[in-house]
Formats: structure tokens, sequence, C-alpha cells
């Protein structure tokens, strides 16, 4: 597959952290789960250690944290099929949350 600037991929860290974290499940879920245009990427540290299993989808920029496998499927189909941000799963350091009452 072809990578453009528009194309869609998701960096799931594989760093030794996020993997003692989990995230070789989380990859292998992504990789089960996301649509064929989203490129799925294992990726090297994102430099968020202790904050993981970090997946980071691009080109949005839209960061989650402490991801675990079994969420990959809320991620898959409100994110990447649906186009809206799983709120309660953002890495709160860089995407700011409305506190809720």
């Amino acid at each position: 597959m072809k990578i453009t600037e528009s194309s869609r991929r998701v960096l799931v860290c594989q760093n030794r952290t996020c993997r003692k974290q989990g995230a070789a499940k989380v990859l292998e879920a992504f990789e089960k789960l996301s649509p064929s245009e989203v490129e799925v990427v294992a990726s090297s540290c994102l430099g968020q250690c202790g904050n993981g299993p970090m997946v980071l989808v691009l080109p949005e920029e839209v960061w989650y944290s402490g991801v675990c496998a079994e969420e990959v499927a809320a991620i898959t189909e409100q994110h990447l099929r649906g186009g809206k941000r799983v709120e309660r799963m953002l890495y709160r350091k860089f995407h700011g949350l409305s506190q809720q009452p």
C-alpha cells in the first residue's frame, strides 16, 4: 500500500515499558480489527513511558494511553470507522478534557 499524506496510520508503541503493559496484544488486535485502508505500525518508543500501551492515530495526531487489547474494538469502530475520538481513552497530557460534573 502506497503511503500518502492523507493515509491513516495507527502507531502502537512496542518499546520495553509498553510491551510489559501488553502492547503486543494491542498491536495484534489493531492488526485484526482495523479497516484495510488504515496502516497499523509497530512503532519504537513514542516518548511517553509509563503511560502505555500508547497508541497514536495519524494524521489526526490523536493519542490514546493505557490501551488494552479489549479496548481496540472501541477505537476501531468509533474513531477509525466513525471519525469520533474515544474521549474516555484520550491521553490527557495532549488532549485537554473538560471536567465532567
